[in-house]
């Protein structure tokens, strides 16, 4: 295997196949797709993640993509401050959370996306045309058409709202060689039947520091909801990976009838795990009629 990850005989992927993949899928500049990567997952791709980026850039009206930077603006909770089923860690003095707010980032757009994103949402922030949603933590990144929608409904308190914009204009997930686990979507549908939220914490300014709320939870399990959407998916191979469509309508309705089937739904048991603080937090799902 070279360092491009290609075994021996194995062809590069081009960026005029991921374009064509897509194609496949139905995607064209109509299209507004909110996208979850691994460039990995693709094998030895030619020109990296600046391709699979130009490919969707080239296919897609509008391409959105999670711009997280708790890498860099993320902080401990500050000692004493406790919120119930929280989940979350405290600094054990002021003088070790003084500490953390040094080393700390205060966001600013051109800081790097998370590397838990992939390189993909990088390589189009640094490539494309963009704007960027300002939350401390929860980012997301837009280019095309409709990016202003997407970015501009973001609030520090509804950091999840750019997939609300993606939905209402009749957008898709699209996942990249990854699963339902890093589907930003199902968290939201989360939220929109009460299950708990967490607050989380970042550096917003020299000095300073502020307290998030409606932060999401776990996504280890959601990948059982993969039975339920597999008849709504349209999916193709390029490469090693697979790429799903799924409209961002049929996956918070898969979600919200998975979790008004079971309350338990997508959640773990183990009582270490943020599942429990959100199913502890959750408030009852009215059924639909």
């Amino acid at each position: 295997m070279d360092q491009g990850g290609r075994s021996a005989g194995e062809p590069a992927v081009t960026i005029d196949q991921i374009a064509a993949g897509l194609r496949e899928l139905g995607l064209d500049r109509a299209s507004t797709v909110l996208v979850h990567s691994s460039l990995s997952a693709f094998g030895h791709v030619d020109g990296g993640a600046e391709a699979v980026a130009g490919a969707l850039v080239d296919v897609c009206g509008t391409v959105v993509v999670p711009a997280d930077t708790w890498d860099a603006t993320g902080l401990p909770a500050p000692p004493g401050l406790e919120r119930p089923w929280n989940a979350y860690w405290n600094a054990a003095t002021w003088a070790e959370h003084d500490e953390a707010v040094d080393r700390a980032a205060a966001f600013a757009p051109d800081l790097p996306v998370d590397r838990e994103m992939g390189a993909v949402p990088e390589a189009v922030r640094l490539g494309h045309p963009h704007l960027r949603t300002t939350h401390p933590l929860k980012g997301f990144v837009a280019t095309g058409e409709r990016a202003a929608d997407v970015v501009g409904v973001q609030t520090l308190d509804d950091p999840l709202a750019p997939i609300d914009a993606v939905a209402e204009a009749g957008g898709d997930v699209l996942l990249l060689g990854v699963g339902h686990t890093s589907s930003t979507t199902i968290h939201l549908a989360e939220q929109r039947l009460g299950r708990g939220r967490f607050h989380r914490y970042a550096k917003v300014g020299p000095g300073a520091w502020a307290e998030l709320p409606n932060i999401p939870g776990e996504s280890h399990r959601f990948d059982e909801l993969e039975p339920a959407l597999r008849p709504r998916t349209r999916e193709v191979r390029v490469g090693r990976a697979r790429l799903r469509r799924t409209s961002v309508a049929d996956v918070l309705g898969a979600a919200r009838a998975a979790v008004v089937a079971d309350p338990l739904a997508l959640l773990c048991d183990d009582a270490g795990c943020r599942c429990a603080a959100a199913w502890h937090g959750q408030e009852p799902v009215a059924p639909t009629g």
